[in-house]
């Protein structure tokens, strides 16, 4: 973390939970990441040891399982993830999706799922990206067909975080063909249904502890239970509405790995020497870390605003696109000069910074790619 630099979101309620998060990952799920890397997921063991540490739903109301923080313990419990280079464990889908059904599930919906969510008992995807449709979620073709008081999905998703553990998988799909982005909803789909079927785990360029999948429905029977909210054609202002959130949360991860990438390599350039002197001696590395660190603590204090926006309950769209794209890639630049640092080494997985290098590069791609960000952000000029 910078130091002399206090988040001012970080109050006398967050600062106990942030520390106690920091310790947790640092013993329990840091040393867990190398073997992550080698099986390509997490383990339920870990989920459900987060859930008890309240890390899950931080910010849901008590009466349906959550901590009855608010958007700073979320925010407190990203940081800390990211810091310690924690990235096997994707607890903001499971955020996401709870949210997905807090604002706009039922009752019923509320009580049945959202305890088990935040207790790690239930491991969630997004099944949003399909192999022909990425940002432009109006033109998914997944359907859902209403036969009685059943629905039938069909359809193949793929990029799907979680995609090989999740237990449920919110669903995007097409309910009505001539409605546009008001023909979309959002199905809760348990994935031991008979006609669900996963993927294999894609091999992916970074986060190798983190499982991926492609995902098949095949006629997928679900009960008219199983539509959030009840009613057809929400799906794409719920999407719309938790997008912001999920984009601020992929900004918190950006600054948090900044700061880790600054701290690694200060520590590096410190013990590294050559031809007599240490690599931080020579006036190049100085230079260019005073670079990286004004980089850090301007990206630390945007970061911050969007958390402060976000537990104020005013993050807009714009101001969450601008810090996703604007964020992530400051992030790859400053893991690209700090890796330069340590030679030969920062190309090789077993060291962090390569590590970071490699996982950072797809921020700027999911959560809606930046170019996309850079247009909503156009088009509220």
């Amino acid at each position: 973390m910078l130091e002399n630099y206090r988040s001012p979101w970080m109050d006398e309620d967050v600062q106990p939970f942030a520390d106690s998060i920091r310790r947790f990952v640092t013993q329990s799920l840091a040393p867990r990441e190398e073997k992550w890397r080698q099986q390509h997921q997490s383990d339920r063991e870990s989920w459900l040891a987060c859930g008890e540490m309240g890390m899950i739903l931080p910010d849901v109301p008590v009466e349906y399982g959550g901590a009855g923080g608010t958007a700073a313990h979320v925010a407190a419990v990203v940081n800390e993830l990211n810091y310690a280079g924690v990235s096997g464990i994707s607890l903001g889908i499971n955020h996401i999706v709870g949210h997905y059904i807090l604002d706009d599930g039922t009752e019923e919906q509320k009580l049945y799922w959202l305890p088990k969510i935040a207790s790690g008992e239930v491991i969630c995807s997004v099944a949003m990206t399909e192999p022909g449709t990425g940002s432009d979620l109006q033109a998914v073709r997944t359907r859902a067909v209403k036969q009685g008081d059943k629905y039938i999905i069909n359809g193949a998703k793929t990029f799907i975080t979680n995609g090989q553990l999740s237990d449920m998988v919110a669903v995007v799909a097409k309910t009505d063909l001539s409605a546009g982005s008001k023909g979309i909803s959002i199905f809760l789909v348990d994935t031991r249904l008979p006609g669900f079927r996963r993927g294999q785990c894609l091999d992916k360029v970074g986060l190798q502890s983190s499982d991926t999948s492609e995902m098949f429905f095949d006629d997928v029977e679900v009960s008219a239970e199983c539509l959030l909210g009840g009613v057809e054609g929400k799906g794409f202002y719920t999407l719309m509405k938790q997008l912001p959130y999920e984009r601020a949360q992929i900004a918190i991860c950006a600054a948090a790995q900044m700061e880790r990438a600054l701290a690694l390599t200060l520590e590096y350039t410190k013990e590294r020497t050559v031809f007599g002197k240490t690599v931080l001696d020579y006036q190049n590395t100085r230079f260019t870390l005073a670079d990286v660190k004004a980089t850090v603590l301007a990206s630390r204090t945007f970061c911050d605003y969007l958390i402060q926006q976000w537990v104020d309950g005013k993050l807009d769209s714009a101001t969450a696109s601008m810090g996703k794209f604007w964020l992530t890639e400051r992030n790859s630049e400053v893991l690209d000069r700090c890796l330069q640092f340590f030679g030969g080494y920062g190309y090789m997985n077993e060291y962090p910074i390569a590590r970071m290098w490699a996982d950072a590069r797809v921020a700027r791609i999911y959560g809606g790619a930046n170019e996309i960000q850079r247009e909503l952000v156009g088009r509220s000029l």
